[in-house]
């Protein structure tokens, strides 16, 4: 199988071009291509398909098998891939996912994709649609006990649920640790994206993330779209935000009037290969 690996500020993935390659067990092969020690390494496996609906279709699975509905980060990487590559010669692209179509504005230098801006589409704050068990319509600071200790949640889902919780210290956080807790609690039927924030400024957030089905990643679009939405829900910042993860910057801006949050930020080419399967 021919194989390229790409990242979104440090949000690794294997992509296949699936015009050209068959994958027949996806969940299979992303547990094999992501493990950093007998396989490629990567946070997971993005499969680049045609599509009847849009221009592409991104078909992505997590490092432990389990199939994901958006990655915010490997959409951009996607549409670097079929641009760098001649795929397709257009500088605004549609790409179907399992969370419906998005759409990608494409900045271009010396031929090459440098930065691409995705329309995510409308934030979810309804809790039975994340979907969160709580008694509230809208899950917003709403106490939670994981482990003995009682933490503070905002439900967003951006494609995927997500989870914010806000801290003052998230450097010694022990994710490792606590991310499980959060992601396997009953509150969330579906398993949960976490969120650890630290608000900076009006205009300014860092935050960890631990993805279900991968651990902690050096980043996460669709957490960092779903902590924007949080962060301004909870009157912490104003409508555009820039999001600090571990593996660099994504600007986040929430359109209110049209309810569509957009994502800017970068994606690169790491390596080609082929592996035996």
């Amino acid at each position: 199988m021919r194989f390229t690996k790409m990242h979104g500020i440090g949000n690794d993935y294997v992509y296949v071009n699936c015009l050209e390659e068959k994958v027949e067990d996806p969940g299979r092969v992303a547990k094999l291509v992501s493990d950093r020690h007998f396989g490629i390494g990567s946070d997971g496996l993005i499969l680049i398909k045609p599509s009847k609906n849009a221009d592409f279709e991104m078909d992505m699975y997590n490092a432990d098998g389990s199939r994901g509905a958006m990655c915010g980060n490997g959409i951009r990487c996607v549409a670097k891939y079929v641009y760098d590559y001649g795929l397709t010669q257009k500088t605004n692209i549609s790409i179907d996912t399992k969370s419906g179509v998005k759409y990608l504005e494409l900045t271009i230098d010396n031929g090459k994709v440098s930065l691409v801006k995705v329309n995510m589409g409308k934030p979810i704050l309804k809790a039975s649609q994340i979907p969160i068990h709580s008694d509230r319509e809208q899950v917003i600071r709403q106490p939670i006990d994981v482990e003995g200790r009682e933490y503070y949640i905002t439900g967003v889902s951006m494609g995927n649920p997500h989870a914010v919780v806000y801290m003052d210290d998230i450097k010694n956080l022990e994710i490792e640790r606590i991310g499980p807790a959060f992601e396997h609690h009953p509150a969330f039927p579906d398993r949960i994206n976490t969120e650890f924030v630290h608000v900076l400024d009006r205009s300014t957030v860092e935050m960890r993330v631990w993805e279900r089905g991968s651990g902690e990643t050096l980043a996460c679009g669709t957490g960092a779209c779903a902590v924007a939405v949080a962060s301004i829900v909870n009157g912490y910042t104003d409508g555009e935000v820039t999001v600090k993860l571990l593996g660099g910057d994504l600007r986040v801006f929430w359109d209110r009037k049209e309810d569509l949050v957009y994502m800017t930020g970068p994606a690169a080419i790491v390596f080609e290969g082929e592996i035996l399967l």
